[in-house]
Order: C-alpha cells, then structure tokens, then sequence
C-alpha cells in the first residue's frame, strides 16, 4: 500500500491494529517525511503542536497538557451550550420547513460552532470562522486551494493565539496561555487550535450525517434512539463501531525488526491499519459484525484509535452525539429520506467516510 508515496503494510485485523497503536516503544508516529509535496502540511508549519505527529516527549509533553481540558468532568461544562446550538439549528430547519439538507443545516454547523467555544473564537468572527470551515470540507478542491484555505485558517489561527497571550480568557487556548505559558510555544499553540479545528470539526460532522442515514435506514433502532433516553450511549458506540468514519490514520514506522500477526516488519518500514476492518473483524466480534444494533453491548471499538495516540477529543464527540441525535428524531419525530437512497450523495474523495448532503423531510 503506497503512503505518501511510500510502501507499507497494512493491518485489517483487531488485534494486530490494537498491538500496534499501543506499542510506542517499537513504532513511531513521528517520522519525518521531509516532502512537502507529498503532504501540504509540511510547507506550512502546521506540525508544531500537532500531536498526532509526535512521539514521546514532546507528545508526552503536550498531551498532558490538555488532558484536563477533554475529561468527561470538563465537557459537562460545555453541555449547556451545546445543547443552546442543538436547538438553535433545529429551531431554524423546523422554520424553514421541510425539505431540508440535514449536512448542510445540522450536521456541518454544530461541531463548528463548538469548536468555536472550544477554542475561544469570538462571536464576531465566528460567520467567517465557519464559512471557511465549511469550504475546507468541500469535495474536489485542488490542492492549491486545499493549501490556499489551509494558509488562510493558519493565520487566523495565529491571530486568534495573539489575542489570547495578550489576553487570556476561560476557553482551552486562554487556558493553556495562563497555566502553562511556560511550556508551550507560540507555534505550538497554533498547531493545537489547528488540529483541534480539523480533527474535532469533520469526523463529528461526519458522524452526524452518517449516523442520521444509518437510522433512517433502521426504523426501529431510530425510534429506540428517540423514545429512550438510556439507549443513546449504547447507540452511539454501536454507530461509531458500525460506520468507523475514519478508515485509518497515520501510519507507524518500525524502529526496529518486530513480528506483527506473523509477518516480520523491518526497521525503517511503515505499517498501516484499517480501523474499518478491524471493528468488523469476527474475531474481534463474533456475533454478526456487519450488522447495525444499537442495543449491542458497547464494544472495544478502534474508532478513536488506541494507544497513547488515542482521540483526544472522543469525550467531546460523544457528548454532541449523545446530544445531537435524540434532539433531531424528537423534534422530527417523522424524520425521513427526502430521496432514494441509491441517491445520496456520499463523499467519496475523503480519508473520512461522509455525506456531501443529505436531503431530509418530515
């Protein structure tokens, strides 16, 4: 399997993806390509306080950090406001009335909002904040637009890291200015508002709009969601299991000769996963796994990967999901496919499984 133009092996199975992402000593994530050409990010700088780009200390370091800041504990504090903006874009679909594009109405400007809380963005800035969002999404953008709206998001994220050393206020940015000031660069600072942005905005978007169709697709597990409250943390593990939005990830190098699942990966070559696969693997899940059933006991699922690389921001994800969903199906209680199905546009050209729209009535 080519990987920025590289070989690699790639894993399928749960096991050997879960021995791999939680074997730091053997394999890193923090090799240096040294191609700009083969990943923008390079050109722009973009890797300082990208987490998911460094091995220990300085992920070490970082992670530590902001742990605190993504507890279960610390997002009840944002549940408030999540719910507020839930509502909020339900309220402006109900309206505008039927047809709607739930992607478009819901599922792209909720995370993004959030984030905006996350992050501190103030509440003037924030239409732009999501208009330019919302175009790093799009499908079929050149790569000198991919780079032109990723430099474009990279300044505004240094304006926005500016503003807060000057003036630090209760958000994760202000947060990490007043109590580690010491600790983290300005850069880095950047790079975290930065992933935070990509990494928070697109794969809950994702999920939402996925997780919708999924529903629509199985009435009674829909309406399960919908009329009892104690089925939508089940269901959401199930859905993350179930559509495993993000296929894989960055791939790990051997830092030396080590035997996954019997073949032999030698120091210096690249080992890649399916996170798809692996959460469908019978032998990881032996009861049907390629069926949807949110009544299913919640499973070690890989969605958020593993290991000490494992989402950040996975309390954060279910929190807006455990919101978002049953909030949708009660105020739409009739929520149904506004097309055929064989009519939904998925985005195909993505590294994370998505819709471009999904046409909705009630």
């Amino acid at each position: 399997m080519p990987t920025f133009g590289r070989k690699a092996y790639i894993l399928t199975r749960h096991a050997d993806i879960k021995k791999v992402l939680s074997d730091s000593e053997n394999f890193s994530v923090g090799f240096d390509l040294d191609d700009s050409r083969a990943d923008p990010r390079n050109a722009l700088g973009q890797r300082a306080g990208n987490i998911l780009v460094m091995d220990a200390p300085d992920h070490t370091r970082l992670r530590r950090l902001l742990t605190g800041e993504f507890t279960v504990r610390r997002m009840k504090r944002l549940e408030p406001r999540i719910e507020a903006i839930v509502e909020d874009h339900l309220d402006a679909m109900e309206r505008k009335g039927p047809p709607a594009d739930l992607v478009a109405d819901f599922a792209l400007p909720i995370p993004s909002l959030v984030i905006c809380e996350l992050l501190g963005v103030p509440v003037e800035d924030q239409p732009e904040f999501q208009e330019r969002t919302r175009r790093q999404m799009e499908i079929g953008l050149t790569t000198e637009q991919i780079i032109e709206l990723a430099d474009e998001s990279l300044e505004y994220m240094r304006s926005l890291v500016d503003r807060k050393i000057e003036d630090p206020e209760d958000d994760i940015l202000g947060m990490l200015v007043r109590e580690h000031g010491d600790e983290v660069t300005r850069d880095e600072l950047v790079g975290i508002a930065g992933l935070l942005l990509l990494a928070g905005h697109e794969t809950t978007s994702n999920q939402l709009g996925l997780g919708t169709l999924a529903l629509l697709q199985h009435p009674e597990q829909l309406a399960l969601v919908r009329d009892d409250p104690d089925a939508v943390a089940p269901a959401v593990e199930e859905m993350l299991r179930w559509l495993s939005i993000v296929s894989g990830g960055g791939p790990r190098m051997a830092k030396r000769d080590v035997e996954i699942g019997g073949q032999v990966i030698r120091e210096g070559e690249l080992v890649a996963f399916n996170l798809t696969a692996a959460n469908r693997d019978p032998a990881f899940l032996a009861d049907e796994p390629d069926r949807l059933d949110v009544s299913r006991a919640p499973t070690t699922h890989l969605a958020f990967g593993h290991g000490v690389h494992h989402c950040l921001g996975a309390p954060l994800a279910r929190l807006e999901m455990r919101i978002a969903f049953p909030a949708l199906l009660r105020r739409f209680p009739n929520l149904t496919l506004g097309c055929d199905f064989d009519d939904v546009p998925f985005a195909v050209t993505k590294n994370i499984h998505g819709l471009e729209a999904l046409p909705v009535r009630w």
